[in-house]
């Protein structure tokens, strides 16, 4: 591939900035200095970038606490998307929510660019568990817990698969399904004549969201870090 494509993809600033050190000497490749950003390199390749190795990174994970308000897009005409509080340097990449929170419900979103990732962390036949901490209208009881632990019928007459629930206080709750159903949240809770009225993922298969980010806020995941 392309040096500036192998640098931009290691996250180390945007094409345009790459392709200026490039052109100032500031990248070599395999102890040689090169100043054409279209050299062709590969992973085996010894690059270092400002006088530090590199890394080759195909694909990225960001973590983000989704805000309310935008919507788990790339782009749209009228609303803004969560692509949109992503810094430019990460342009490159073509990231996309994997999966999606409604407008109004926050907390844990993926951004990625791995698509067989995507596929498996959403495939039906994974189960991938999804848990979101739960505010309601009324009272939440041991009856609903029992009703979603059998699955209940939502909007269209489709039944849930088997969902736990943990009572936290008399209108809260942590609701793990492992399905993704449209509204499916605010459905199952409307089925038992409750209504939604907080809705946040607090984790993803094994991964829970970091407390230290604030809404609309992101990283990298770290290393030891992953949906399964």
């Amino acid at each position: 591939m392309r040096l500036d494509k192998f640098l931009a993809d290691s996250a180390l600033g945007s094409r345009s900035e790459i392709k200026n050190t490039i052109k100032k000497g500031g990248v070599t490749v395999n102890s040689v200095t090169v100043k054409d950003a279209g050299f062709r390199v590969d992973e085996k390749d010894a690059v270092t970038y400002m006088g530090q190795a590199v890394a080759y990174t195909p694909f990225i994970y960001l973590m983000m606490n989704k805000p309310a308000g935008v919507i788990s897009a790339t782009e749209d005409k009228t609303k803004k998307t969560v692509l949109s509080l992503i810094d430019k340097k990460y342009a490159h990449y073509n990231l996309f929510p994997v999966g999606r929170l409604d407008i109004d419900t926050v907390g844990l979103l993926i951004l990625s660019n791995d698509g067989e990732m995507a596929h498996k962390a959403l495939s039906p036949k994974f189960h991938v568990e999804k848990t979101y901490y739960v505010e309601t209208e009324k009272e939440i009881t041991e009856d609903d817990k029992a009703a979603f632990t059998e699955g209940v019928y939502i909007a269209g007459g489709t039944k849930t698969l088997p969902a736990k629930l943990s009572v936290l206080s008399e209108k809260s709750a942590n609701l793990s399904i492992t399905e993704g159903k449209f509204h499916q949240v605010k459905l199952m809770f409307e089925s038992r004549g409750n209504k939604v009225t907080y809705l946040k993922r607090i984790k993803f298969g094994n991964l829970k969201l970091d407390d230290a980010l604030k809404e609309g806020e992101y990283r990298p995941l770290k290393p030891d870090e992953s949906i399964f």
